[in-house]
């Protein structure tokens, strides 16, 4: 009983740092988003969830290969 309550633990702790680095990640790039894109291009406003899929992409499409050293 005692490791499944670690076990529980653990989940719960993982899924509340996943939580953590969202809201980190995503409002700070709402904000740039929604303080600049509109006035510069004329784009409309994102929300939260829009914010950190638009940051999921960026990383998806600007990630680099694996360096070699050769």
């Amino acid at each position: 009983m005692d490791k499944f309550i670690e076990i529980m633990i653990g989940i719960l702790m993982v899924i509340g740092l996943i939580v953590v680095v969202g809201v980190i990640i995503g409002y700070p790039t709402m904000l740039l988003w929604n303080w600049l894109m509109p006035e510069i291009f004329g784009l409309t406003k994102i929300t939260f969830l829009q914010a950190v899929g638009l940051y999921i992409l960026s990383g998806i499409l600007i990630k680099s290969g694996k360096l070699s050293s050769k």
